[in-house]
């Protein structure tokens, strides 16, 4: 009996020990930005303003604050909270790699929703996936459960959003995205409004709500920290794809924050009316290059672009293409040699 009551002791501690582990795993890996909270009622106020009395605060500052005066959004002074430690360093392999001037690629996620599929395709040799959310019907669902999959594949997870929305490009941030591509960027405005919501203060206006980026698993054990480190890490592309667009390309490119331009190559023959090749098309494409040049941002295109001169990043095909391309090199001379039969729903091929 003696031996039962030591024994459900000892197991009952290993249960509280193994509780207690899991606890604190879980506040340490936690993305929830509430779940840390101190416990309620335990702490102290001391600047507080007094109960039911004005403190005046929109008129004069707390001793001791670096803000001094009437309150004002505009003189307001960013405070060092937030600052990247001394000597932080980049992180992201394709901000890296883009700052020493190399070539990335970035392999197009577009009909896929399986993690294993999408972790094959960040393993192949990309240098980022392009999760496709303009065209495809993607879900952020689905979405964050293949980023979180494999989220240290050797190619960092990137997105194409759907237009200059907070919510598409907080959505994408948050759930660990850092590479984002903006589409049909026209005015100076609408780069100004991508930044705004793609970096937190004080370069932008990204909320600091929470979300799967800031998991330890993810992005929350970089050296730094995430919110201190993501605005230089972060790797923003805006794509020409309009006249209009082609017009400001080169005020667009100058908007701090903005890492590279895209040259759409589909899309700026679908809105000039012409063909690559012709003497249109190509002014069109060469103002562009004149855009990035001028501005000392990235040059952006289609890979098969990949030799044309000072284009340095690109999207290549879709995860259904690379499986033809994959298949059509492993088999060689083996592939589309099927049995032939002249009945059933095979008769014909």
């Amino acid at each position: 009996m003696k031996h039962t009551i030591l024994s459900l002791a000892f197991s009952g501690s290993l249960a509280a020990v193994s509780l207690a582990a899991s606890a604190q795993q879980t506040q340490t890996t936690t993305a929830d930005p509430y779940a840390n909270n101190p416990d309620a009622g335990a702490q102290a106020f001391p600047l507080a303003a007094p109960a039911g009395v004005d403190s005046g605060a929109i008129r004069r500052a707390l001793e001791g604050a670096n803000n001094t005066g009437r309150f004002s959004a505009e003189s307001w002074e960013y405070g060092d909270a937030y600052d990247a430690p001394a000597g932080s360093r980049i992180w992201n392999p394709v901000k890296a790699k883009m700052m020493e001037g190399g070539k990335v690629t970035g392999g197009t996620i577009f009909a896929s929703t399986d993690p294993s599929t999408y972790c094959a395709m960040a393993n192949a040799g990309y240098d980022f996936t392009w999760m496709e959310m303009q065209h495809s019907q993607h879900d952020w669902e689905a979405v964050s459960r293949m980023w979180r999959t494999c989220p240290h594949a050797d190619a960092v997870p990137g997105v194409r959003v759907a237009y200059t929305d907070e919510r598409e490009i907080q959505h994408a941030l948050d759930a660990g995205a850092l590479i984002l591509v903006v589409p049909t960027i026209d005015t100076v405005e609408e780069a100004q409004e991508v930044v705004d919501w793609a970096y937190f203060p004080p370069l932008g206006r990204r909320s600091n709500g929470g979300g799967q980026a800031f998991a330890r698993e993810v992005w929350g054990g970089v050296p730094g920290g995430y919110r201190a480190t993501i605005n230089d890490n972060l790797v923003l592309i805006l794509m020409i794809e309009t006249m209009e667009g082609v017009e400001n390309a080169a005020e667009i490119a100058k908007v701090p924050g903005v890492s590279g331009i895209f040259a759409a190559s589909g899309d700026l023959g679908n809105f000039s009316g012409y063909r690559q090749g012709s003497p249109d098309y190509e002014r069109v494409i060469n103002i562009v290059h004149d855009a990035a040049i001028g501005a000392g941002v990235h040059l952006c295109g289609s890979l098969a672009w990949r030799d044309r001169p000072d284009f340095t990043c690109f999207q290549a095909g879709s995860e259904t293409a690379a499986i033809a391309r994959g298949v059509t090199a492993e088999l060689g001379d083996l592939k589309d040699t099927q049995g032939k039969v002249t009945v059933g729903p095979f008769a014909g091929r």
